[in-house]
């Protein structure tokens, strides 16, 4: 016997989107329930607006990174030292550098994590390097231009800051990200905003081996870009210090994101993390994520990588 579908119309960002009936939502409210009912939890799981009305499947889209673990990249590994002294048990970016680590932003429908990471972090280190603020750089041009990734289909860190180095990236103002509907727009070669077309580029890039590496890269030079494997939990994230459910065995996909610091909490050590699915996820578009153990791969599967922004 056939089963007809019923079909439902749901909002997904400003767009209808036809789905079959009896889907989960994220926004659960007794799926909410059943994943803060564990007394060891270390973080809390709530409605996250971002996903409003949205399922699981319906977000699959944005976990656009292809892993890489950081053996594979041994002769990227950074091996000089840094000049930091000893690591701090708490330290964050934002409030360190005040108002040059730039906003959340928000990657809407598109797999653009792995852009819109590498293009923070180059922004960021721009403006630290030079204790000014600097122009939000355009992760449209690394969508959009670097033909050795996928676009909105996904990317790699690695590439991405080769295509950083070697050809650089304009100014968000210059090439506007438009591709939030999942479909990239051509490599532009002119201004949007009219001004010179003006490619600021990374001098240097480079895979970070291991957590106190990490750290000391963040305190020398600011956030750094990392990936990770998603489960399903993650999206409901609200606050704390996140860690996946022992039962979650399949990834949804690989996420890049831009961790700015670190700390403690309640006694679990954690890594400050900003994501790119606007300030009404998480805190405030920030989560924390188990440090020291890593958690989902944080520590080793995006790899970690960062470069140091040109003169």
């Amino acid at each position: 016997m056939m089963k007809s579908a019923l079909l439902l119309a749901i909002p997904a960002l400003g767009a209808e989107v036809m789905r079959p009936a009896g889907e989960a939502l994220i926004n659960d409210l007794e799926h909410i329930a059943f994943l803060n009912g564990e007394k060891s939890m270390t973080w809390e799981a709530g409605i996250n607006e971002r996903f409003e009305g949205m399922t699981y499947s319906e977000v699959q889209g944005l976990f656009g990174t292809s892993l890489s673990h950081i053996a594979d990249h041994a002769d990227e590994v950074r091996t000089e030292g840094y000049a930091v002294g000893d690591v701090p048990a708490e330290f964050n970016s934002v409030t360190q550098w005040a108002g040059l680590v730039h906003p959340i932003r928000d990657q809407q429908q598109c797999g653009s994590c792995w852009a819109f990471s590498a293009s923070e972090v180059l922004s960021d280190r721009f403006a630290i390097k030079a204790n000014a603020s600097s122009p939000v750089l355009s992760p449209e041009d690394l969508v959009s231009c670097d033909k050795t990734d996928m676009g909105c289909s996904g990317g790699r860190l690695s590439s991405a800051w080769k295509f950083m180095e070697d050809t650089g990236i304009v100014t968000d103002a210059c090439f506007p990200y438009t591709a939030g509907s999942g479909t990239a727009p051509a490599c532009a070669t002119t201004c949007a905003d009219k001004s010179a077309w003006k490619a600021y580029k990374a001098a240097s890039s480079y895979a970070i081996k291991g957590v106190e590496n990490m750290q000391k890269d963040i305190l020398a030079h600011g956030p750094i870009q990392v990936a990770f494997s998603v489960y399903k939990s993650f999206m409901s994230y609200k606050t704390g210090v996140y860690k996946k459910k022992w039962y979650e065995l399949i990834p949804e996909g690989g996420h890049a994101v831009k961790i700015v610091g670190w700390g403690t909490e309640a006694g679990a050590d954690y890594w400050l993390v900003a994501n790119s699915w606007n300030t009404s996820w998480g805190e405030d578009g920030y989560f924390k994520i188990a440090r020291g153990i890593d958690e989902c791969g944080m520590e080793s599967m995006g790899p970690p990588y960062a470069g140091l922004p040109s003169e």
